[in-house]
């Protein structure tokens, strides 16, 4: 046996050590109690003096005191820990104490996380606890990091199997222990070294699973370029070691959230612009690059994105690494819950055989094809996150080619029936703690992240249209030639040989699945954000056409009116999408009277968009941009739908477009402006831009201040507009905005009439003109604030 520390030191050492003991006694006249021990290490972690380590102990002392207290005898095993693991040592006596140690660990933990805890309320001091309590941690830290020590220039080494019983302990700690993690994500150094373990396939997973809780709780976002050899480190992971890499990509390439609203609106983003240009790119955009500078990174993303089930890992390896898993407390409840799906699935097989009188197969051979479909869904979700985030980074366009070239859309199109939006039964898997309606389960989660997708993706780029296949763009051009209008230009430069094949592209697939999802369903607010990304940007009458001749605005029109839809947030999306849809289309306007037959039903339709103007704002910008474009035209068909179309009718009426303008004004102010509820802004700009065309601005100013002095407020409103006006100023002239999103740019000549949108300058001057500090003119906000209730100059800026 080797020599304990007691027997191995001088005299010195056992007088500070017997002193550091006495310490413990606080004092008294007797022997110490187990929580004042305790409670001294405790205070000796948080000040680094004092007790702080097991070895600061006799072992004779601490096997007394074991057994009253009840430690399992886990200070005398660190004692003996701390004796073998010193720079000389071979490691062989280490290993075995740490094999003693892992299992009193383990099983605390697996009933911590599976919350029968019934084993931890036997012991006063669970064992975790303790082991941290007594500078376990510490010592595992220290251990781990040997190989960073040169000893006569040869770096030391420590075997696979050593470090794989490390890490276990710790995560193991990290899970029952408060504070543990954020300890450890303290110590930058060890956290990058963490890396280097992920190079051998034995530690990977242990190595990956601590990584990805310790960069949850740290303050600060590691920087991927301080990673040593991070490019050959990543281009040796083979696919699921990428795959689960990707789950701390997803932590390190994200922006870091302050969990606070409040800085969430304008005011706080501009002044946080301000200041991260001072500062330079944030970690997450170094991270975002460091990543897209390794050869082969996105191409390979793409692969494990539409790789099929049956061309993943074989089911020997898949079986071996789920044995791993097992070690790792989370992903066991994983391995249970697909257990579980298996035995159901046999139970149902055997009892369709033995009806059919046929063979049925037993629950070892349908196992791992169950396990495969989830282990491949949860690979899938991990990877489609990262490739969301760098689709709306700094490198966008570099993504976007990337994504296109490497056919990342034709691939999950194939995928969509048999995985993404696969029929599951009454047993599909849902996590521990959760149900199956609930957003957190795999299925769900893969869904909505393939939604997100698909909207960052489509969002104002051209390669939007690479959701089609080639019969559906064929059609697009079919329907631009009947219309008698040019093709759209991308459409003409879209490579057939990256769209979708198959009967159906990805985006007609989606519509189809939209239409059929229940009225309670959470995914009904991502597919309408999903499609209606599709037709944002310049407005496209044969996109329009493409999506209306599949019964879109018959949908729509239906959840808002007849099913009486009460969430906001589908609610939102889906008066946006209608927005979009109907924006310039004649067609469109048609088919919503067509729809909207009675007044019953119109009736209904206007209490949803009054309900909340920010939810509805975008389509009552739309309808009213539209009316004054059909307004100026000539043609029987426009003529048609404006003597029948209810919604038209409603709001061309001034008293109409009045209630809206003091409304969107009324609900919005400078300090709680976000990127939510600013389009009330740009609403009420667009009605009073329209109105000044006519020469009717300042009639429209004039009744403003009318009902500002009915409803008992003067200068109330007209003061909050001019607020907001000095804010609009300051936030989209700024030369770093893009301000090509206010435009709503109109399409090439078009079946209609031909016409212009409203140009930002027109925007910029409208603003000028009602922020004019001449009281004589009859256009500026300040003519009609009457001099006792004028306060135009408060200071709204957020340092």
């Amino acid at each position: 046996m080797a020599a304990t520390p007691a027997a191995a030191e001088s005299g010195a050492g056992r007088g500070r050590r017997a002193a550091a003991t006495v310490a413990a006694w606080g004092g008294w006249g007797g022997r110490p109690r187990p929580a004042n021990i305790l409670l001294q290490l405790r205070q000796g972690q948080l000040t680094g003096r004092g007790l702080v380590r097991a070895v600061q102990f006799t072992e004779t002392f601490l096997t007394e005191r074991d057994k009253q207290s009840k430690w399992s005898g886990i200070p005398q095993l660190l004692l003996k820990l701390y004796a073998t693991s010193h720079l000389h040592s071979d490691f062989i006596e280490c290993q075995n104490i740490l094999k003693e140690i892992s299992p009193l660990l383990s099983m605390e933990a697996m009933a911590f996380v599976t919350e029968e805890r019934k084993l931890t309320q036997e012991t006063t001091y669970p064992n975790t606890y303790v082991f941290d309590l007594f500078g376990g941690v510490d010592l595992l830290v220290e251990i781990l990091m040997r190989p960073t020590i040169s000893i006569r220039g040869q770096k030391l080494k420590i075997s696979d199997e050593m470090s794989k019983d490390c890490l276990s302990i710790l995560y193991n700690t990290c899970v029952c222990t408060e504070g543990v993690t954020k300890r450890l994500a303290e110590k930058n150094e060890f956290v990058i070294f963490l890396f280097t373990l992920m190079t051998s396939k034995k530690t990977f997973l242990q190595t990956a699973t601590l990584i990805e809780d310790i960069l949850g709780v740290k303050k600060e976002m590691i920087r991927l370029d301080e990673v040593p050899n991070l490019s050959s480190l990543v281009s040796n992971f083979d696919q699921q070691q990428l795959a689960n890499f990707c789950r701390i990509l997803a932590v390190t390439i994200s922006e870091m959230d302050t969990g606070n609203d409040d800085k969430h609106t304008l005011l706080a983003k501009n002044a946080q612009q301000k200041k991260s240009l001072s500062l330079g790119p944030s970690a997450a955009e170094i991270n975002q690059a460091a990543l897209l500078s390794i050869p082969g990174f996105v191409e390979r993303l793409c692969k494990l994105a539409t790789r099929k089930v049956s061309e993943s890992t074989g089911t020997a390896s898949f079986l071996q690494e789920l044995e791993e898993w097992y070690t790792w407390l989370d992903n066991a409840l994983v391995l249970d819950a697909l257990m579980r799906v298996a035995n159901e699935e046999s139970e149902h097989s055997q009892g369709a055989s033995e009806e059919n009188g046929l063979p049925h197969t037993s629950t070892r051979t349908q196992l791992p094809q169950s396990m495969k479909i989830m282990h491949e869904i949860m690979y899938k979700l991990e990877v489609l996150y990262v490739l969301c985030v760098l689709l709306m980074g700094r490198q966008r366009n570099q993504v976007h080619r990337m994504i296109a070239e490497f056919k990342l859309i034709p691939g999950l199109n194939n995928l969509f029936d048999k995985l993404i939006w696969r029929k599951h039964s009454a047993s599909a898997l849902v996590l521990h703690g959760h149900n199956q309606n609930c957003d957190c389960s795999p299925d769900i989660t893969l869904k909505i992240q393939f939604l997100r997708l698909l909207q960052s993706f489509s969002d104002h780029h051209e390669n939007k249209y690479l959701l089609l296949n080639n019969q559906e763009l064929n059609e697009l051009s079919a329907i631009s030639l009947k219309a008698n209008i040019p093709e759209v230009e991308a459409v003409l430069n879209t490579d057939r040989s990256l769209v979708c094949d198959g009967k159906r592209g990805l985006l007609t697939r989606l519509l189809q699945v939209m239409k059929k999802e229940p009225a309670e369903s959470s995914f009904r607010f991502w597919q309408a954000r999903a499609v209606e990304s599709f037709l944002r940007g310049t407005t496209s009458y044969a996109d329009q056409m493409f999506l209306l001749k599949r019964g879109l605005l018959e949908h729509i029109l239906y959840c808002i009116v007849d099913s009486e839809c009460k969430s906001r947030d589908v609610l939102q999306s889906y008066f946006d999408l209608l927005g979009e849809l109907m924006k310039f289309n004649v067609d469109a306007f048609k088919r919503f009277n067509k729809y909207i037959n009675t007044d019953a039903k119109f009736q209904v339709f206007l209490k949803q968009i009054n309900s909340s103007l920010v939810d509805s704002n975008m389509l009552v910008r739309c309808v009213t941009l539209s009316l004054d474009r059909f307004e100026n035209q000539v043609d029987m068909k426009v003529a048609e739908v404006l003597s029948e179309c209810r919604l038209l009718a409603y709001i061309s009426q001034v008293p109409t477009q009045m209630s809206f303008l003091f409304r969107l004004i009324n609900i919005i102010h400078v300090q709680t402006l976000t990127q939510e509820n600013v389009s009330c802004l740009n609403t009420s700009l667009v009605i009073l831009m329209l109105a000044r065309r006519k020469e009717r601005l300042p009639l429209y100013l004039r009744l403003l201040q009318r009902m500002e002095h009915s409803k008992k407020y003067p200068g109330f409103l007209l003061n909050n507009f001019h607020n907001l006006l000095r804010f609009w100023q300051q936030h989209y002239l700024h030369k770093d905005k893009d301000s090509t999103c206010l435009e709503n740019a109109p399409p090439s000549p078009s079946l209609f009439a031909q016409s212009s949108c409203i140009s930002f300058s027109y925007w910029k001057e409208t603003v000028s003109i009602l922020l004019n500090p001449d009281r004589q003119s009859p256009s500026a906000l300040v003519s009609y604030i009457e001099e006792p209730y004028m306060d135009i100059d408060r200071d709204f800026t957020e340092e």
